[in-house]
Parts: structure tokens; C-alpha cells; sequence
């Protein structure tokens, strides 16, 4: 008898060959872009004026932007798309946002001499970004190399959110020395951001490690002092934080140490752990 072909085989065996479509994680990417309209409506509040809102509302793009990532990995939902969406959103909050904001706040007052630090923030943030995204794989996790953008973010809308807040500091609004201060932060924040400092990224710890119960206590002070003052307090901590980096460079430059976090060979002692 003549053999029968089985064309439904063949149908499967072609349909097993080609690309599973790729779905989109629901949770992650929400969050994504809920961090995204808060630095949408920062800018907003920015063009009315409103600049103390625009700096919460940068802040809170902040919290969003640190727990997108972790509901990611704690739902096992990682994906390419949701990196490269995260990357772009960080661009927009931390990047065009904060520059637009602090130049329509005090920088706009200094002409064409404004346009530089905002500019060259903007764009500290671009390369920070692009080079973050080139490096992971070969940085030490327990750091960032460079001020991340969020940092950057909060260092400057937290000098905005200071002045806004306090009633004292409002009367400078419009003042030259406001206005050179606020280049003088920017330009700090867009620089350090392509520095190759180390900052501690604080990603070793994490929710399944125990602490000594003296941390528990610590961070419950923290949140106590914080909340006397809360725009007085987390510019101080961004300004500590933004400072960090060059201490820990310095500091191991001092006792001989690698100071770059970048990572060429797993064969080398030095850099042990950097590829974990």
C-alpha cells in the first residue's frame, strides 16, 4: 500500500520551529509606568510653577523605579522588554526631567550660562545609563560605578524641594546665589554621574538575609528623624550619599586597593566576586 503522508506532523514539526511569541509581564511593567507618569506630572507641575510637587513628585518616581525590579525578580518576571522599558522611563525621571525642572526653577535666570549644567546633566545621565546597560555582568554588584541617576535626581530636586519647603529660604527665590547654587548641584550631579567612583549600591542586602537586631533599631531612628523634616533630611542624605563615592575611591586608593569596580578577569584575586 502507497505510505500515507502525515502532513499534520509536518504542520506541528513547522509551527515547533518558529519563534514563540513573546508576552509582557502585567506587574513590572505597571509599576514601570507609573514611575513614569510621576515624573510626567512633575514636569507638569514644573510648567505651573508648582515646583515642590514636581520635586515629590521625582521622589516618588524614585520608590517606584527601586520596586520594579524587585517585583520583577520576586514574581519571576524578568524579561528584556521590561529592562529596556525601565532604562527608558530612568531617562525621562532621571534625566530630562530633573534638568528641565531645575533650569525653569533658578537656572533660566543665568541666560546661556544656565544651559550648561542642565545640559551636561542630561547628558551625564544618557552616558550613565548607556554605560550601566554595557557593564552588567562585568560590575561588582555591591557597587555602582558612578552616581546612579536617581541619586542624581534627588540630590537636585531635593535642593529645590529644601527651598520650596522653608519659608526662610523662599525669599532667595530668583537670587543670583540660589541660582549658582543650583549649577553648581547640577553639574556636581550630571559629572559624577560618568565618574568611575564606586557607590555603594546597597544591593547585597537583601529581603531573605538577616541583620543584627541594632539595624532594625537604627532604621527606625532613621525614619523618626526623617520624618521632623523629611525634604531637609533626605538632601542631606543624597549630599552624604553624592559624596560617598569619592570617599570609598580615596579611601581605597589609600590602602593600595583596585579602586574601579570594573571586573576584566575571573582568574585575577583581586577581583573575586565581581562576576557573581
Amino acid at each position: 500500500m502507497p505510505e500515507i503522508e502525515d502532513s499534520t506532523s509536518e504542520e506541528d514539526a513547522g509551527a515547533s520551529t518558529r519563534p514563540r511569541r513573546k508576552g509582557i509581564y502585567v506587574l513590572p511593567n505597571a509599576v514601570t509606568l507609573a514611575a513614569l507618569f510621576a515624573g510626567f506630572y512633575a514636569i507638569v507641575m514644573a510648567m505651573n510653577g508648582r515646583f515642590e510637587i514636581a520635586a515629590i513628585g521625582i521622589f516618588c518616581a524614585a520608590v517606584l523605579d527601586s520596586l520594579d525590579g524587585r517585583i520583577a525578580r520576586m514574581t519571576n518576571s524578568q524579561s528584556a522588554f521590561g529592562e529596556q522599558m525601565d532604562s527608558l522611563c530612568d531617562m525621562v525621571n532621571f534625566g530630562a526631567a530633573p534638568a528641565l525642572i531645575v533650569y525653569e526653577w533658578a537656572l533660566k535666570g543665568l541666560g546661556k550660562m544656565g544651559w550648561i549644567p542642565a545640559f551636561v546633566y542630561i547628558a551625564g545621565a544618557a552616558l550613565r545609563l548607556a554605560r550601566f546597560n554595557t557593564n552588567i555582568g562585568i560590575v561588582d554588584k555591591r557597587f555602582f560605578q558612578g552616581l546612579p541617576s536617581p541619586a542624581a535626581a534627588a540630590l537636585v530636586m531635593g535642593l529645590i524641594w529644601v527651598v520650596e519647603s522653608s519659608t526662610s529660604l523662599r525669599v532667595h527665590l530668583g537670587s543670583p546665589a540660589l541660582a549658582w547654587t543650583a549649577f553648581v548641584v547640577t553639574l556636581y550631579g550630571g559629572l559624577t554621574m560618568v565618574t568611575n567612583a564606586p557607590f555603594y549600591s546597597f544591593k547585597v542586602v537583601g529581603a531573605k538575609q538577616t541583620v543584627p537586631f541594632v539595624v532594625i533599631v537604627a532604621i527606625a531612628l532613621g525614619i523618626a528623624l526623617i520624618s521632623q523634616d523629611p525634604p531637609l533630611a533626605l538632601f542631606a542624605l543624597f549630599c552624604l550619599y553624592g559624596l560617598s563615592g569619592y570617599a570609598v575611591y580615596a579611601w581605597r586608593k589609600f590602602q593600595g586597593k583596585p579602586a574601579s569596580v570594573i571586573a576584566i578577569s575571573t582568574d585575577e584575586p583581586d577581583e573575586k566576586g565581581l562576576h557573581q
